[in-house]
């Protein structure tokens, strides 16, 4: 059983203001829950706002799963001008006119699927060891190697005119390592008339959506989502006696024998939580040669 005097471990959704990053928002959790293991699942640009999960003690051991869920997002993307980063951060790169664009939503629809994207040039991707932001800055031309991501969802909510550009409300569900700035740009390319972010809101991380999110100032122990809890949410979940908890919680396979407890092989990939008798997560655990194998042990831990 966990102490309760202990200091919280678990995952916290904040809704992160514009004008931070996301690690100035996990500096403030250090501090405001004096916890020094603190990280988050997926960069948000200072700019953009929304849901950011921060994990906290041992929860941090999760994000690198948090991380690859898919993601939700609202943006309104401005046709007829492009920028450097992509978004309204950046300077003005061209500009024309839009009075029209009838074919918007047959657009969009290419878009929806597996697709190749290039990351912003202004971006946290690694080229030779270095962030491409960073050798953008210094005046470098950066150009990254396309990836393919998946679009599940494009919705459009609605357009309206800014002097002589044209703004369009989108909702986007996407895998993770997807770039809404190349999204935005992409489609204005499409479009022919350039395209780049002006605002962007994300709403969802895996299971994990806006209302779950507190403002930053109200974050305390009290907002933080217990680690099992949170493996329930994201992963499915065995029960264990204290017998197997213990084998666990060393290191050691455990057979996977409880009929009808765990998902069967043919039909769940990658990781199962493993729960103790008292409900503590104990280890997160994958299939092998008919055995549960640790690949996280959470037992135990700090």
């Amino acid at each position: 059983m966990s102490d309760p005097g202990s200091p919280p471990s678990g995952v916290l959704v904040v809704a992160k203001p514009s004008g931070m990053t996301s690690h100035d928002v996990v500096a403030r959790v250090r501090r405001l829950l004096g916890v020094r293991r603190v990280g988050h699942a997926g960069t948000l640009d200072p700019s953009a706002t929304g849901v950011l999960v921060v994990g906290v003690g041992r929860a941090t051991r999760l994000l690198g799963y948090l991380t690859g869920c898919d993601k939700e997002y609202e943006t309104t993307i401005r046709l007829g001008a492009t920028t450097t980063t992509d978004d309204a951060d950046g300077q003005i790169v061209s500009r024309r006119r839009v009075d029209a664009v009838p074919d918007l939503e047959e657009v969009l629809t290419r878009f929806v699927g597996e697709i190749e994207q290039r990351p912003p040039a202004v971006s946290a991707v690694k080229v030779a060891g270095r962030r491409a932001y960073a050798r953008a800055r210094a005046g470098e031309v950066v150009v990254l190697e396309p990836r393919i991501v998946r679009i599940h969802r494009i919705e459009l909510r609605r357009t309206r005119r800014v002097d002589d550009l044209l703004d369009v409300d989108l909702v986007v569900a996407c895998s993770a390592g997807t770039y809404i700035r190349s999204l935005a740009r992409d489609i204005g390319e499409a479009l022919g008339v350039g395209g780049h972010v002006r605002r962007l809101h994300r709403t969802r991380v895996g299971t994990f959506s806006i209302g779950d999110a507190v403002p930053l100032d109200d974050v305390g122990p009290h907002a933080v989502i217990p680690i099992a809890q949170v493996a329930a949410r994201v992963f499915p979940t065995l029960h264990v006696g204290p017998a197997d908890a213990r084998r666990l919680g060393h290191g050691m396979r455990l057979a996977a024998s409880p009929a009808g407890e765990a998902p069967a092989s043919d039909t769940h990939r990658g990781p199962i939580a493993i729960l103790g008798p008292d409900g503590d997560l104990v280890a997160l655990v994958e299939e092998h040669d008919g055995a549960w194998v640790p690949r996280v042990v959470f037992a135990d831990a700090d």
